[in-house]
C-alpha cells in the first residue's frame, strides 16, 4: 500500500507545476480521448492473451492452457471465474463447503474433477487439478447448451449459475436476477484479465478524480488512512485512489492489489490522466502490488508515498512500475467483495 522513494518536488515550485499538470489533464484527457475513442474490439477464443501479472505467475500457464479448452471459454474468462470464486487462494473454504482455488463442492468435484497434472489423483486443493477441472466443467456445461441461441459464453456462465436445464428452457440466459448478474460480473471482470487488443477506451470520469486528488496535495500520509475526520483527512496510497474515484461515483476496493482489477490495462505508452498506476517488487503477480497512484500526465502521478511524507507528485517510470488500470464503473462493480477464507 506504500512505496519508498524520494520527493522530487519542493514546496516552493508546487503551484506552478500543478498548473502545468492541469493543462496536461485537459489536453491529455479530452483531446487524446477524442483521438482514441472506439477502443479495443472483442477477441476470439484462442487469441486472448492474459494481461501482464493479472494471474499469479504460478497459475498463469495453467489458465492460459486450459482457458482454450473449448470455444465457449478463453483464458481471461477462466481467470475471472477463479478470481471471483477464491481470489487465487488454493486453500479457500466457503460457508457452503466449496473448496480450493476453483471452489468446488465435494459432490460436484466427485462427478467432474479431472487429473490435470497426470499424477494419478484428483486433488481438490491442488490448482494443477482444480484449474483444469474448472475449465473442463465449463466446457461440459457449454456442450449441454450448445444449441441454445445467443452468446455461447453467456449461456455457459448462466448454466454454471442456474443449471443447464433453465438455460435450455428459457432459450438463453434465464430471467433470474442472480444469474443475470453473475453473467454480467464475470464478463466484465474478464476484461481486466485480458491483454487489450488495440487501444483502451478513455475514461470520462478521470478529470474529476484528478481534480479532487490535486486538492489533497500536501496532506500528510497516514498508514491505513481513508480520509475520515478521526484521521484528520489523511490517506495512504490506496485510500487516496479509492476516495478520488468515489467522488465520481465509482467504488473501488480498499487494497491496491484489488484495485488493479477494476478495468482494462493500457500499456505504458497509452497512459492517460486518471489511470491508476501500480508498483510491486514482483512484476509477475498482481497480488503482490503494494503501491498505487493516479496518473496525471507527463510521466508523473499523484500519490501518498509513505509514512513521514505528504500527498505529492512522483515519477511513474521506476524499476518497480507494474502496470496501469483504466478504471470503469462496470469493472469496479464486478470485483468480488466477500472472498472465502482459509
Amino acid at each position: 500500500m506504500r512505496r519508498a522513494g524520494k520527493a522530487w518536488l519542493v514546496a516552493g515550485g508546487a503551484f506552478g507545476v500543478c498548473l502545468g499538470f492541469i493543462a496536461l489533464l485537459v489536453v491529455g484527457t479530452y483531446s487524446a480521448a477524442a483521438g482514441i475513442a472506439g477502443g479495443a474490439g472483442g477477441v476470439a477464443n484462442g487469441t486472448v492473451a492474459l494481461a501482464k501479472g493479472a494471474v499469479p505467475a504460478a497459475y498463469q500457464p495453467l489458465v492460459q492452457r486450459w482457458g482454450n479448452l473449448c470455444p465457449a471459454i478463453n483464458p481471461a474468462l477462466l481467470a475471472a471465474q477463479l478470481y471471483q470464486e477464491s481470489g487465487w487462494n488454493p486453500r479457500a473454504v466457503s460457508p457452503a463447503d466449496a473448496r480450493g482455488i476453483a471452489q468446488f463442492i465435494p459432490s460436484t468435484w466427485a462427478g467432474h474433477a479431472v487429473d490435470g497434472d497426470g499424477d494419478g489423483d484428483r486433488d481438490i486443493w491442488d490448482p494443477a487439478d482444480a484449474i483444469p477441472s474448472a475449465a473442463t466443467y465449463d466446457c461440459q456445461l457449454a456442450g449441454y447448451v450448445k444449441d441454445v441461441p445467443g452468446d455461447p459464453a453467456s449461456n455457459m456462465l448462466a448454466a454454471y449459475n442456474a443449471g443447464a436445464y433453465r438455460v435450455i428452457r428459457h432459450g438463453g440466459v434465464p430471467p433470474i436476477s442472480e444469474t443475470q448478474n453473475y453473467v454480467r460480473v464475470i464478463q466484465s471482470l474478464a476484461k481486466s484479465f485480458a491483454r487489450p487488443v488495440g487501444r483502451v477506451d478513455p475514461s470520462r470520469q478521470a478529470a474529476t478524480a484528478i481534480d479532487w486528488a490535486q486538492r489533497k496535495l500536501g496532506t500528510p500520509y497516514l498508514w491505513g488512512g481513508t480520509g475520515t475526520a478521526e484521521q484528520d483527512g489523511r490517506f495512504d496510497c490506496s485510500g487516496l485512489t479509492q476516495a478520488a474515484y468515489e467522488e465520481v461515483g465509482i467504488k473501488l476496493p480498499r487494497v491496491a492489489n484489488d484495485q488493479y482489477n477494476a478495468g482494462p490495462h493500457p500499456s505504458r505508452e497509452e497512459l492517460l490522466p486518471g489511470d491508476l498506476v501500480f508498483f510491486s517488487d514482483d512484476l509477475a503477480d498482481s497480488r503482490a502490488i503494494r503501491h498505487v497512484g493516479i496518473y496525471v500526465g507527463g510521466g508523473f502521478m499523484i500519490d501518498a508515498p509513505r509514512t513521514g511524507s505528504v500527498i505529492r507528485f512522483d515519477r511513474v517510470d521506476t524499476a518497480d512500475y507494474f502496470g496501469a488500470t483504466r478504471v470503469t464503473a462496470e469493472g469496479a462493480a464486478a470485483l468480488p467483495t466477500h472472498l472465502p477464507g482459509v
